[in-house]
């Protein structure tokens, strides 16, 4: 495609997007009915979710948000495996705690520290939020209780591997053309309807039994009878457990891999089967990055490109199913084994309850559109600025070893010093925080909604929550307004830098793939290598997501009228007129890279930047409260979105804001995610068109 027919193109896509309106404006009014006639079925008393859903297209989850008391009893009372140590409760108080408050006095620019203050009275109970009921996030019991908390899991530490990863061999499939890529040679199948027996059986008749694992670069075969269903999940857990060849069936064991059986994932499933001694697993190469339309070739060479740069750092790097699965092995390779070194004897695992609070309280990015009148009728403008692999940026210290515990009553007792190293060191806190009257900009700390975190924000709101010591020192010694902040309870680690090292490789390896995508001759081996540049991204990215470790869920089928097989304590989540699709949670493995407490400071740290942020070199403040007061239409994870255009500096290292999206007004402000999604694409395609033609 040329210039010309790319611009013509544009305009062909504009005009969709006109048509596509009224149609929208038509699905919303619709979806509204359905959401109406929804409750008025749940107010049945016999009425169930799982006979509601399919009626209404939705997900049980979503059925049960719009009725809540349609909530089944089984998902409040999980199965403990045998192998899984019982997990005590995460109790809820009756009564708040009191606290030790935190707080400012006036300074310029910012320099004064945070000082502790005696316990103030109780302050009222929060406001109900705007997104929904407040949800009561669970506490630290008190007394020796919660001290039994503080502790590590009994022989259960991160210690470094004795042994070398095998390499498995691996194909790379384009199952809606059908060519195959395996090392240097590319074939064309026929792979008829896409069946997972079609596919097994085309590919194992072309290369050797002798490659495990297939990614799938396009085609998306699990989505082939999609429109048969009534949810997508339904839809590739029934192309996964479809009748296999002779000789084959799913993979139930392979000695020690707990990752044995299918994995049922709307988009990126991960199915995999045995025959005889000989294993296989089907993936989406979308776990890694997006391809982008890159033929199954480049894909190849993209995999080649990110190992040989990885093997830079790691002379035994062996590329894994996942990146999660693949950062999280390239990190255990890191962890010390020079004699002396404070650490070489492993990292202790917390407790299952500290591990299981911090799954609770510790969110991830943050999401949020902002709507009128927090943001005008008309916008003037639509500006996207997305941090560049910005959780590499906030890898340098992590907590280490056993937290310890500082309640209000400890906090209130350490000296100013204390107060503020505390606040400054790795840490989790348990705070009341009241939003300051007078405050006219975006919230600064995530309080827990019904169904999602938000950011309150309306002055002298009250609410009491969960945050890393990098949001509550944002809060403390923003240049705009210091919040009062008061620390009900807290964990406290000592700073170590377990992730330095696996983040700085990585880096090293991002950067230079980066470089070679901008000065390669080859169009072909530019695309590679910024595939494998983003494929680095990934690796930490859900290395990082991988320490969280979340309980683990367990999800099968049953044939329709034999719901009596379905495992005791599990939720169905899904029916058609053949399958009962249940899921179950199993609790916390004994997981011996279980580190929670990284990724929420990694997390904390990337909230925090998110508002506000120093760019050392140009001596400039970047963030969301650095922009005008009613300029912010949204968050993303790592971008902003504005009516401001601020020239920020932007020299390609982690953690810059790059311009990604532009898109002039005046514009109506989107109210709903599908609104947001619609003007992000046209942003990133002006943005696009601008640049084509500045060149």
């Amino acid at each position: 495609m040329d210039s010309k027919a790319y611009n013509a193109t544009l305009t062909e896509l504009r005009a969709v997007r006109d048509a596509l309106k009224p149609v929208q404006r038509q699905m919303e009014k619709l979806a509204a009915e359905r959401d109406r006639l929804v409750r008025q079925a749940a107010g049945y008393d016999k009425a169930t979710a799982d006979r509601l859903a399919p009626a209404a297209g939705l997900s049980i989850a979503d059925v049960v948000g719009l009725a809540p008391d349609l909530a089944p009893d089984a998902a409040a009372a999980p199965e403990v495996p045998v192998d899984v140590p019982e997990q005590r409760p995460v109790p809820v108080p009756d009564v708040e705690p009191e606290g030790a408050v935190a707080q400012l006095r006036p300074a310029a620019d910012g320099q004064e520290l945070p000082a502790a203050a005696a316990a103030p009275p109780s302050t009222p109970a929060a406001a109900p939020s705007p997104e929904g009921a407040q949800k009561v996030l669970p506490s630290i019991p008190a007394g020796e209780d919660g001290d039994r908390w503080i502790a590590a899991t009994p022989n259960l530490t991160s210690t470094r591997p004795n042994f070398v990863q095998q390499p498995r061999q691996m194909a790379f499939l384009d199952a809606s053309t059908g060519v195959l890529v395996h090392r240097d040679t590319t074939v064309r199948l026929e792979l008829g309807s896409g069946s997972v027996g079609e596919i097994l059986t085309a590919v194992y008749a072309t290369i050797p039994a002798s490659v495990e694992r297939i990614y799938i670069t396009a085609g998306d075969p699990w989505h082939r009878d999609a429109e048969r269903y009534a949810y997508l999940r339904d839809a590739v857990a029934a192309w996964l457990n479809a009748p296999l060849p002779e000789g084959w069936k799913t993979e139930s064991t392979r000695g020690k891999d707990r990752m044995a059986g299918h994995l049922v994932h709307e988009r990126r499933p991960v199915g995999r089967w045995q025959r005889g001694d000989q294993h296989t697993e089907i993936r989406s190469v979308a776990e890694w990055v997006d391809p982008e339309g890159a033929d199954p070739a480049t894909v190849r060479d993209a995999f080649v490109l990110l190992w040989k740069e990885l093997h830079r750092g790691w002379p035994d790097v062996v590329l894994m199913g996942s990146p999660s699965q693949t950062g999280r092995d390239l990190w255990s390779r890191t962890i010390p084994t020079k004699p002396g070194s404070k650490w070489t004897e492993g990292y202790p695992v917390m407790s299952e309850e500290i591990r299981g609070l911090l799954h609770a309280t510790a969110g991830q990015g943050r999401t949020e559109l902002l709507v009128p009148p927090r943001v005008p009728e008309k916008l003037p403008q639509l500006t996207e600025l997305d941090r560049t692999f910005a959780y590499a940026k906030h890898t340098w210290a992590s907590g280490v070893g056993v937290p310890r515990r500082v309640t209000a009553a400890v906090f209130a007792a350490m000296s100013e010093k204390e107060q503020t190293n505390a606040l400054f060191a790795p840490s989790h806190w348990q705070v009341r925080v009241t939003v300051p009257e007078g405050w006219n900009h975006v919230g600064l700390l995530p309080a827990p909604g019904e169904r999602a975190w938000h950011y309150p924000a309306e002055p002298g709101r009250t609410f009491t929550t969960w945050a890393g010591g990098a949001e509550i020192n944002l809060a403390l010694r923003n240049h705009l307004m210091p919040w009062r902040v008061e620390i009900l309870d807290g964990l406290l680690w000592e700073s170590g830098t377990p992730l330095r090292e696996w983040s700085t490789r990585l880096k090293d390896a991002w950067a230079a793939l980066r470089a070679l995508a901008e000065l390669h001759g080859d169009e072909q081996q530019r695309t590679a290598a910024r595939l494998a540049s983003r494929a680095v991204r990934s690796i930490l990215l859900f290395g990082i997501g991988g320490f969280a470790q979340r309980p683990r869920t367990t999800t099968g089928t049953v044939p329709v009228g034999r719901e009596d097989q379905v495992p005791a304590g599990a939720q169905i989540i899904g029916a058609d007129g053949e399958h009962i699709t249940w899921q179950r949670q199993a609790g916390f493995a004994r997981d011996p890279y279980a580190h929670p407490e990284w990724a929420a400071g990694v997390w904390s740290g990337a909230r925090a930047a998110l508002l506000s942020m120093r760019m050392r070199e140009d001596d400039v403040h970047v963030g969301a409260l650095h922009l005008p007061p009613g300029s912010v239409v949204a968050f993303r994870t790592d971008a902003i979105y504005t009516t401001a255009n601020p020239a920020w500096p932007y020299h390609g290292q982690p953690g810059d804001y790059l311009l990604k999206g532009h898109l002039p007004g005046p514009l109506t402000p989107p109210t709903t995610e599908e609104e947001f999604f619609v003007l992000q694409s046209l942003g990133r395609a002006h943005l696009a068109d601008e640049q084509a033609g500045g060149r």
